[in-house]
């Protein structure tokens, strides 16, 4: 085909194919013979595959090297990375992934299928079932793949026999049996020869089935994406000037309208769609896969990360999920370790709480292992600072998958799919509220004690912005500010610091009285002073020590204060010329010598969470 006649069909339905199998199952083969008897080869690139057959000895053209662009492909006559080609029937447009085949590969063939509406996996008629077709069947399971059909390819060096084909179409539905397929075919073909391929063969006459090129033109492809759920992940916050605010993404799924109610994901705040711009100008609606700057009906606190929803059919807000991940990288899983989870536009501190098992892909068993290697697959549960609005995977493929990422290196970690998810509300035993919104009941009053420097105020601080996320009122009460106004009279003698105390704790009181978390930082150095702030509030008392040693204080250091206490500049200084009396019976101990911030902020968080339960528990007519 000459590059003038290339097809202008542009209105017809593109259908994503993945190729996957064993090394030298044929599938750049299939594909060549696909883009040749489609006449899809440009004129310049079927000379140019011809040359290469030449140079290296071969009889015959070889389609193969259509899809082999990589130099080390062509020598080795190998896929090793992921290839896309593109065709065009009078029906259809089609892309198609040619994706590797050897295992330590397994990555790439998961990134092309990940996309795809139809995966052809090809069973070498002569080897039959390897270890490699069932990794790519199990992957092409796992990620749900609509349509897959399982391609019997040199069936001409097997003769084309019927009796070998039912061999093979027994050995993956054995294989197959614990796997999930909503449709699954079996086509009989040789790509070397083109039987079966674009038109039915006479040298398998048994075979009553359509060719594969006609049963790619008649599959009925429902789409990938979810059109019932709205999700619409805010991307960015467009304000070109003071009279336009509008807020950019693209619909993950679902669609919506012009005036149309929506409800904003952290917050729980809601408003209407007033405008729809796409780039073709205003449109009254927008469906999945569709971008648009989107107008609102009120002014609200939307920022990159956010997801718009329906009121009645929100996304799950968690902390915490289970997934099935397939790792990519060389470094392998450590649990507990700190990652990045990258989920729609939201970028979040995460980590891998446990590793529930590798699955050994050939046998399809459950494997205890303390870590997974590269291409491994297995079973994990993820834990994460701030909330994902997540979806399980089988049910939305844009919000029920994630990335993980090295947060050191930036290096992609893992690709995930979610297969259970928590709602934190639900499980904390708390309502919607409206971010800033006072809750009625009673609050919760958190005093963080500990040296300066201990990392009192940073937790504090931490743990605001992450009940934040969850819509819960959360007001801080620290120290220095405490100092600077209502104890601003006060000195620092023990009577004047017991005053304080007193004064922090009746503030804190009135205010969870109302319904807020109150986070109290005070280095409150007396046991006798963290009794008075306990006896003052009452049971919605938490007491939490951050604790670390006195040289880890003065080497941070933060104000300079252990410096010039050292210096005798400061007199009666904690931990230097005062004493600290270690708490005794602490509801959470922190050691933030230990522990980085966002362990102690993840520890700290579901502790808060465990009372908020404990004190809805224990006055059921007056929950928050």
């Amino acid at each position: 085909m000459s590059k003038d006649e290339i097809p202008q069909q542009h209105d017809l339905r593109i259908v994503r194919i993945s190729t996957a199998g064993s090394v030298d199952d044929g599938k750049s083969t299939l594909i060549g013979r696909l883009l040749y008897d489609c006449n899809a080869i440009f004129d310049d690139q079927l000379e140019a595959i011809q040359k290469s057959s030449r140079a290296t000895g071969e009889t015959r053209v070889n389609l193969a090297l259509l899809t082999d662009g990589l130099r080390a492909e062509r020598e080795q006559k190998i896929t090793i990375d992921v290839a896309y080609r593109y065709f065009t029937t009078p029906k259809r447009r089609f892309i198609i992934a040619d994706t590797p085949g050897h295992a330590q590969y397994t990555r790439n063939m998961v990134t092309g299928a990940s996309s795809a509406d139809v995966a052809i996996l090809l069973v070498d008629a002569v080897h039959g079932m390897t270890d490699q077709s069932k990794r790519h069947s199990f992957i092409a399971s796992l990620l749900r793949v609509q349509h897959v059909v399982v391609v019997a390819n040199k069936m001409d060096l097997v003769e084309y026999s019927e009796n070998r084909f039912a061999e093979i179409v027994q050995q993956f539905d054995a294989y197959s049996e614990k796997l999930s397929f909503t449709n699954l075919t079996f086509i009989p073909i040789s790509a070397l020869e083109g039987d079966n391929v674009a038109s039915n063969s006479d040298k398998m006459p048994w075979y009553q089935g359509s060719s594969l090129l006609d049963y790619l033109n008649n599959v009925h492809v429902a789409g990938r994406r979810n059109h019932v759920d709205l999700r619409f992940p805010v991307q960015c916050v467009i304000r070109p000037n003071r009279t336009f605010r509008g807020f950019a993404g693209e619909v993950a799924s679902g669609g919506l309208r012009v005036g149309e109610e929506v409800m904003v994901l952290p917050t729980g705040l809601r408003t209407k769609i007033a405008a729809i711009n796409t780039p073709n100008g205003s449109e009254e609606q927008v469906t999945a896969g569709q971008s648009a700057i989107l107008e609102l009906a009120d002014e609200i606190d939307i920022s990159r990360g956010d997801m718009l929803v329906r009121p009645r059919n929100p996304a799950t807000l968690s902390h915490r999920f289970e997934a099935m991940v397939c790792w990519m990288n060389e470094q392998p899983l450590a649990v507990g370790k700190r990652y990045k989870l990258l989920h729609t536009t939201r970028q979040v501190v995460a980590y891998v709480e446990e590793l529930v098992y590798r699955i050994n892909v050939e046998s399809l068993h459950r494997e205890d292992v303390a870590a997974l290697g590269l291409n491994e697959m297995g079973r994990i549960v993820v834990s994460v600072a701030k909330p994902v609005f997540i979806d399980l995977f089988e049910h939305n493929r844009v919000t029920g998958s994630f990335i993980l990422v090295d947060a050191d290196t930036n290096l992609v970690m893992a690709a995930g799919m979610i297969t259970h998810t928590q709602d934190t509300r639900e499980n904390a035993s708390l309502p919607e509220v409206k971010a800033g919104a006072v809750v009625s009941g009673q609050g919760l009053v958190v005093w963080l004690t500990g040296l300066s420097g201990a990392g009192k105020s940073t937790l504090s601080g931490l743990l605001k912005e992450a009940l934040a996320d969850m819509g819960i009122a959360t007001i801080r009460v620290d120290g220095d500010d405490l100092r600077e106004g209502l104890s601003s009279d006060l000195g620092f003698s023990e009577e004047d610091r017991s005053e304080n105390i007193r004064r922090a704790s009746a503030t804190a009181k009135l205010l969870a009285s109302q319904g807020f978390i109150v986070l109290c930082s005070f280095i409150s150095p007396m046991n006798a002073q963290r009794a008075l702030a306990r006896s003052t509030v009452g049971d919605a008392f938490m007491e939490v020590h951050v604790e670390c040693t006195v040289d880890e204080a003065i080497e941070r250091d933060p104000k300079g204060l252990y410096k010039r206490a050292l210096s005798g500049e400061i007199k009666q200084f904690t931990g230097v010329s005062a004493p600290y009396e270690l708490p005794e019976n602490p509801e959470l101990r922190l050691n933030t010598g230990s522990q980085t911030h966002e362990e102690s902020l993840q520890l700290l968080l579901g502790s808060v969470l465990d009372r908020l339960r404990a004190i809805n528990e224990s006055s059921p007519n007056d929950k928050l």
